[in-house]
């Protein structure tokens, strides 16, 4: 197998993990937070909120072009890894698919029509937009996206001959 397989099976499994965990989290939510929130410490409580806009609840009612657009991050995504993004790109592409993904679930069948359903988010710090498990995912793997371009280009800049 070559290593951009073995980078695509690597992030597809990271992907079905955080789609596996998103999805249990988000049924969870549904039938435990229905009526009630639930206080854990400090600010954090869990508190469901059926979110139709983008992330942070903005753009109300733009579900079906977010959901385009997911769609389209997921393929230039997979397609990337052809590159040989190297470990912090596989982890950081399985965990951004794999969000994008479950919220894309979320947009598919929690609604009336195509791609209109709300995101179903839980997390709730009062004082930071409300999130799921899928934000995560997408946020830390973009952050090991950038993390791992930075740290390829350095690399990339040591191996250069000096002029």
């Amino acid at each position: 197998m070559t290593s951009s397989g073995r980078a695509l099976g690597w992030s597809a499994l990271i992907a079905l993990a955080v789609v596996v965990v998103d999805q249990l989290t988000k049924q969870w939510a549904l039938s435990a937070l229905d009526d009630r929130n639930i206080d854990l410490f400090w600010t954090l409580r869990l508190n469901l909120v059926l979110n139709s806009g983008m992330a942070f609840g903005q753009a109300d009612g733009w579900g079906p072009v977010i959901g385009v657009v997911a769609i389209g991050v997921i393929v230039v995504l997979l397609v990337s890894l052809r590159s040989g993004s190297g470990w912090l790109g596989t982890i950081g592409v399985g965990l951004v698919v794999g969000g994008a993904v479950g919220n894309l679930l979320d947009r598919l069948f929690r609604g009336d029509g195509w791609l209109r359903g709300p995101v179903v988010d839980f997390v709730d710090f009062q004082w930071f937009p409300v999130f799921n498990v899928a934000d995560i995912a997408i946020n830390v793997g973009a952050g090991l996206l950038i993390l791992g371009a930075v740290l390829g280009d350095r690399r990339r800049r040591a191996l250069e001959p000096a002029e």
